[in-house]
């Protein structure tokens, strides 16, 4: 990884997740293949059709008894280290598909390290020829790799995780034909619902990582040009307080934050870096994998996937989630673990060798068979892999939990009887922390199964649960949560947490962390946040009318997890989550990174369960 973000990990211990990062090797990864007895390393400068020459290094196996397939990364985050005697600990997505020798490229995407040119985040795609994106990159560069590197069988594949995900899918439209086989891995699909914003709102988390895709250099460059921020404590939530106007955290020349805060809303900026609207007739193979706690790009994989299904019905597209954070299949640990949660054994090194190296062998080379399955999906509460015939399966029926009163959470729908609303007081001043434990750190991970008793205690946060469940619940798919609510302000967040309570009498066992009681855990299995100035539109916000009750419709993305026979089912709601998203004044302004100390108020949320206003998950149910 780039040295300022192995310190900035080190000294902060920050969870960090950029792309190297989400590829940081374990000890068992360490024991990999000597590159420089088994791969000669050429660096070239590909011209692409604007003139502008792309920094490329080539991995070529020693081996000349046979001809091999190329397979293609492209990054933002440097090639490193420069240099024909240079190798980085990883040319390739495992240390078996290394063995196995593929003729390895990695590329430094436009206007990033030793590549020149303007770097344009997740640059618009433009349908034909006559102007650059990265599709065209893409496949200027496959061109002349075909036809200037040795002992290539003309076949090309390609693979990346987070950004280079994106990087994977982006070449996807209007692909070279000799592109056959492609996995993006956690790609970002569309920034404002991925990212830097979950349906509109900031993920302040974020904020500490901008300066590197905000700052253009002047020539290519072996190092970072980038200045990083070294914040003066570790405490993340003292540390975000601090700032007042958020739009000024950031100086005027860092071009990408000035996007960001000029463009609050779905405008045709963000509209046209969403690559979804682009994939259409795509005819070759493709993979892409996800994790199921993913605090980065969870979103994409899934929505990429499902637009392939419909977009391009050709197209072999076949989907792989797990129980990974950011990128964790390209780590063979074991045992593993996300935060507290045991998930099994060998978990990613299963993965490596029997999915992602038989899918580029098959459509690389020509040797053993496709996968078999549409859809390979971990069950998070079951612990064990299932494969589907389509995602959501088709035997998963649609059904409702409503929200009830006096917190129950229930099959049935509110009653007369009961009470019609629950509330609580939302203070932005005061606002309700994402974790027990916050420290600085670039987007952070185990938030995403964590333990939410720490939320339970709070006043302004409000739960719902079931009875204890009688027999196994397995959800499988996809998530809506339909909202009746009104607030006493004119603006506000809305946070709503699906979670898995454990039994008071759930045992410890070996894996469990030292410190941590199962007993009456409450594991978080999913969440979502949505911006409610954009509950009627993306790109044309509005204020509520104080005390009018209104409808929010938040997607909170797929699961596949069984609540077992035993545990309850619990939803959470809130309206602040700090400072993983930014804080919401609560008074409607324009551009919320402007708002100021005297914007932010503290309002009256009023959540509605009653027979005409009723408050319910949709849900699909695997019986």
């Amino acid at each position: 990884m780039p040295g300022w973000l192995g310190i900035l990990c080190l000294v902060l211990g920050a969870g960090c997740s950029a792309e190297p990062a989400a590829r940081e090797p374990s000890t068992a990864d360490l024991e990999s293949v000597d590159h420089a007895a088994a791969y000669e390393k050429r660096e070239y400068r590909i011209e692409v059709r604007d003139g502008v020459e792309l920094h490329t290094a080539v991995f070529l196996p020693r081996d000349t008894t046979r001809e091999y397939p190329i397979l293609l990364r492209r990054t933002p985050y440097s090639c490193g280290p420069y240099g024909t005697n240079g190798f980085p600990r990883r040319i390739g997505p495992s240390r078996l598909m290394e063995e196995e020798g593929y003729i390895f490229a990695c590329q430094d995407v436009r206007g990033r390290y030793m590549s020149e040119g303007q770097y344009d985040n997740m640059r618009p795609h433009v349908a034909g020829d006559s102007t650059i994106d990265e599709s065209s990159d893409t496949y200027d560069t496959i061109e002349w790799l075909l036809a200037n590197v040795p002992r290539n069988n003309g076949k090309v594949g390609m693979w990346g995780i987070s950004y280079p995900g994106f990087y994977a899918a982006a070449a996807l439209p209007e692909a070279h034909p000799a592109l056959v086989a492609s996995s993006p891995q956690a790609p970002i699909a569309d920034f404002f619902f991925d990212d830097f914003h979950h349906h509109g709102a900031y993920l302040l988390s974020y904020w500490l990582i901008t300066p590197v895709f905000g700052y253009q250099k002047t020539e290519p460059t072996t190092d970072s040009w980038f200045p990083m921020q070294r914040p003066p404590t570790r405490d993340g939530y003292k540390f975000y307080m601090g700032f007042d106007r958020l739009s000024d955290s950031y100086g005027e020349d860092n071009f990408f934050w000035r996007q960001i805060v000029e463009h609050p809303n779905y405008d045709e900026f963000w509209q046209r870096r969403n690559i979804l609207p682009h994939l259409e007739g795509v005819g070759h193979a493709v993979m892409t994998v996800g994790g199921w706690y993913d605090a980065e790009d969870l979103y994409g994989p899934l929505n990429i996937y499902r637009t392939l299904e419909r977009e391009s019905p050709d197209a072999f597209n076949v989907l792989v989630m797990g129980p990974w954070t950011h990128g964790g299949w390209s780590r063979a640990r074991a045992p593993h673990m996300v935060g507290d949660i045991y998930f099994g054994e060998d978990i990613s090194g299963w993965y490596q060798r029997e999915v992602e190296a038989p899918f580029f062998r098959h459509f690389l080379k020509g040797e053993g068979e496709p996968p078999e399955f549409e859809a390979l999906v971990f069950d998070t509460g079951r612990n064990e892999w299932k494969e589907f015939d389509a995602w959501p399966p088709a035997a998963a029926r649609a059904e409702r939990l409503y929200l009830r009163g006096g917190g129950d959470l229930s099959a049935g729908p509110p009653v007369a009887s009961e009470p019609g609303h629950t509330e609580y007081v939302s203070d932005p001043n005061e606002p309700v922390p994402y974790t027990d434990a916050i420290r600085v750190v670039f987007t952070p991970r185990r938030y995403m199964n964590e333990d939410q008793r720490f939320a339970s205690r709070r006043p302004d946060v409000i739960e719902f649960q079931t009875d204890v469940l009688d027999e196994d619940l397995t959800l499988a798919g996809d998530i809506i949560a339909h909202l009746e609510v009104s607030t006493t302000g004119t603006a506000s967040d809305w946070i709503v947490k699906l979670i898995d309570v454990y039994p008071d009498d759930e045992p410890n066992h070996e894996h469990t962390p030292e410190g941590v009681e199962l007993s009456g855990y409450e594991m978080m299995v999913r969440s979502e946040v949505i911006r409610g100035r954009f509950r009627n539109s993306y790109e044309h916000p509005d204020p509520f009318v104080p005390g009018e009750p209104t409808t929010v419709r938040l997607p909170l993305q797929d699961v596949f997890h069984t609540f077992k026979k035993g545990h309850r089912v619990m939803v959470q709601i809130q309206s602040t989550w700090f400072p993983l998203i930014d804080r919401n004044p609560q008074s409607y302004v324009p551009n919320i990174f402007n708002a100021t100390e005297e914007d932010f108020i503290e309002a009256t949320q009023r959540v509605y369960h009653s027979p005409d206003r009723a408050t319910y998950l949709d849900l699909k149910v695997l019986r």
